[in-house]
């Protein structure tokens, strides 16, 4: 049986319009960008970590923080219109020739939600692991914007582009978190929402996605106070069913 190699991708350009230096800000206590670094190192499966960026400043952080930063991002693929998933490609590319590593599934982890935690993205192996899915992403029940919303029915992604709830099936807002898929399926499709895609839910309080400094205000409180949010959550649900 093949090996499963595991690569998780943490794309931190650096530039940034509204949150100046984001990816090499301090968010409670260490840079932006560490924390997303340090999730994909608690996950046993992950095979190599690595930072997707064009900044030798942000470069040298993630180094500093155990992260592998085999080359810079091409400048053609660090600009505002840039998508991510060609510098993905372009990475696996590059450790194809350069190295002549080719991982099994790619794990893409955003610097921009700092709330995520490591269960999250377990869940997700699991749920690859599990099913036949070819790629697993993490949503939320929420009130998305528009360009956001999906619809999920038994955990699979039914569609993209959806108005409302109907038949059973319950939109959710793509929260950021984690989106892991197969190396095949992603050089293949060239998306991380494959045409065989399930979903994790997250919870809602936990989905900022950072982007404007009231989310970054946001995001900073909650994680600080993640504890006493859960304590206050727990007691609040459990008034509700006495």
């Amino acid at each position: 049986m093949k090996k499963n190699k595991v690569l998780a991708i943490i794309p931190a350009r650096g530039g940034s319009k509204r949150i100046p230096h984001k990816n090499m800000r301090q968010f409670a206590g260490k840079p932006l960008v560490a924390h997303a670094i340090q999730q994909a190192q608690a996950c046993p499966f992950v095979d190599r970590v690595i930072v997707d960026t064009d900044s030798p400043a942000i470069a040298m952080i993630a180094k500093r923080f155990g992260a592998d930063v085999p080359f810079l991002r091409p400048a053609q693929l660090a600009q505002d219109s840039s998508r991510v998933i060609d510098s993905i490609i372009n990475v696996i590319n590059r450790l194809k020739n350069d190295d002549g590593y080719t991982p099994t599934h790619v794990l893409l982890l955003q610097t921009t939600s700092p709330l995520r935690e490591v269960e999250d993205i377990l869940q997700c192996w699991q749920r690859i692991k599990q099913s036949k899915a070819t790629s697993v992403i993490s949503v939320c029940a929420t009130r998305p914007k528009p360009k956001d919303l999906v619809s999920v029915k038994n955990n699979s992604l039914i569609s993209a582009k959806v108005s409302a709830s109907k038949n059973g099936v319950k939109l959710y807002g793509k929260n950021g978190f984690v989106f892991l898929v197969q190396t095949k399926a992603l050089l293949k499709e060239k998306r991380f929402e494959t045409k065989k895609t399930q979903v994790v839910i997250c919870p809602e309080w936990r989905s900022v996605d950072i982007d404007v400094p009231e989310e970054w205000a946001l995001a900073e409180l909650i994680f600080k106070n993640k504890r006493r949010l859960r304590a206050h959550m727990a007691t609040f649900v459990k008034k509700q069913t006495l």
